[in-house]
């Protein structure tokens, strides 16, 4: 009863992580149509693709507070009317502005997604299967890029409006996600700490963990008793060490390039001296093992822990992007030596940093400040994504490959020094008891 409850209510809210993956991706297949229909110019189809890249800046800022107050389940439902909403507003918008307010909406809701919907696994998820069922999110977003590129290649043959049904096919999975929220409970931390509903939130409990529900219970209450003197505030002094592990992990995620490499693999692949369309052939290489390797870490990351994926996954990112570096240096870019680092690379990433971010930042948090603090590692991430993906195209010709793919090899030298020296292991622990070693009380 408890494991298929809690994997199906997981399942449901990992959806939200599908939406996000597909939301962010689809738009790859439409903008040059797009570009063309409106007449844009190269500031305005600029700020067309980044728009949802704002909202989800701002989403994620903002993520904390609906979660907070008014509970993960009702703001996972103001997430699915946001995709469906944004999903069909694009779909048959006949003016650019309008076209831009939704696509602003669909980015809003991958932003609060990214916040609510790992921290509500992990509040409703036993100790030793968490890793995997937050994994479950990061698979969702990898199967939703990959979806989406399929989706865009089968649909591209439609003609001119094809551009729409790529961007309207999405009110499909969105509208399922908004009817199976219905079905899923409230968080029992959220219930008992934002709520003082102890009764209803045993009820769910016993579901979860049916021979400890008590002692959990307890645990969860004594950790508000414990937070009650506190200050809220998640930069007053006792939340310094899972603040710093937070930022820090979120902004080594992205400093390995790999936004730059996602959004603009294509033209990474040419600039190796590859043609267009083996160019598109590799970028669907790229999905393929991304969601490949996703899958492999979530199923082992309850096993081997946190930890040692990071480890392995840094050392496998440095050789992989000083390989692509040297080829860039050597001058030989006949062949497909670039497109195999990559591939390597987004191996290692998936590996390693993809599947361990949300599970890890939704870990460390103290229940009182959790939605606080996943806001924080998904708001630095999403800036941070802003960043890498803006200024990429400009380093890249005015740098060229060699010295810009050494950066995020120097980066990735530095996430594992961080990684061996501070990363403390979570695996196998409950919430409560990963929060006594994090907080300094």
């Amino acid at each position: 009863m408890r494991k298929h409850s809690v994997l199906a209510w997981s399942m449901v809210v990992a959806l939200g992580g599908f939406l996000f993956g597909f939301d962010t991706a689809v738009i790859s297949g439409a903008e040059k149509s797009i570009q063309q229909f409106w007449h844009l110019s190269v500031v305005e189809h600029g700020l067309t693709i980044s728009i949802a890249l704002i909202g989800t800046v701002i989403g994620s800022l903002l993520g904390a507070r609906p979660s907070d107050r008014f509970g993960r389940k009702n703001t996972l439902y103001f997430v699915a009317a946001a995709y469906l909403l944004s999903s069909i507003g694009t779909a048959f918008a006949d003016n650019w502005y309008i076209f831009l307010a939704f696509r602003l909406l669909g980015g809003l809701g991958v932003g609060v997604s990214s916040v609510t919907a790992p921290i509500y696994i992990s509040e409703v998820s036993p100790a030793d299967s968490r890793g995997r069922l937050v994994g479950l999110f990061q698979f969702n977003v990898v199967l939703g890029i990959l979806v989406s590129y399929l989706s865009n290649y089968l649909i591209s043959q439609g003609g001119e409006a094809s551009w729409r049904w790529m961007l309207g096919v999405q009110a499909f999975p969105s509208l399922l996600f908004l009817v199976l929220i219905y079905f899923i409970p409230e968080s029992p931390r959220w219930l008992i700490l934002k709520k003082g509903q102890t009764a209803k939130a045993l009820e769910i409990l016993r579901i979860i963990n049916p021979l400890n529900c008590d002692t959990e219970l307890a645990a969860i209450s004594g950790s508000k008793l414990t937070d009650q003197g506190k200050n809220e505030s998640l930069f007053s002094g006792q939340y310094k060490t899972p603040v710093v592990l937070a930022i820090l992990f979120a902004f080594f995620n992205q400093v390995s390039g790999i936004n730059a490499i996602i959004y603009y693999a294509p033209r990474i692949f040419e600039m190796a001296g590859l043609g267009a369309h083996s160019s598109l052939l590799s970028t669907v290489g790229l999905g393929a093992i991304n969601f490949i390797f996703t899958l492999l870490a979530i199923n082992i990351i309850d096993k081997v822990g946190r930890r040692i994926l990071m480890l392995i996954g840094s050392v496998g990112l440095i050789v992989s992007l000083f390989l692509v570096a040297y080829t860039f240096f050597s001058g030989q870019l006949n062949g497909f030596a670039i497109p195999a680092y990559m591939m390597l690379f987004i191996a290692f990433f998936a590996f390693s940093q993809g599947a361990v971010i949300w599970v890890f930042i939704s870990e460390i948090f103290p229940n009182q400040v959790r939605a606080k603090g996943q806001t924080l590692g998904s708001s630095t991430h999403w800036i941070m994504a802003a960043l890498i993906a803006f200024s990429f195209p400009y380093f890249a010709e005015k740098l060229g490959g060699t010295v810009t793919f050494s950066f995020f090899g120097t980066m990735m030298i530095c996430q594992l020094i961080f990684v061996w020296k501070f990363m403390p292991e979570t695996k196998g622990r409950s919430l409560e008891q990963i929060e006594t070693n994090m907080v300094m009380h």
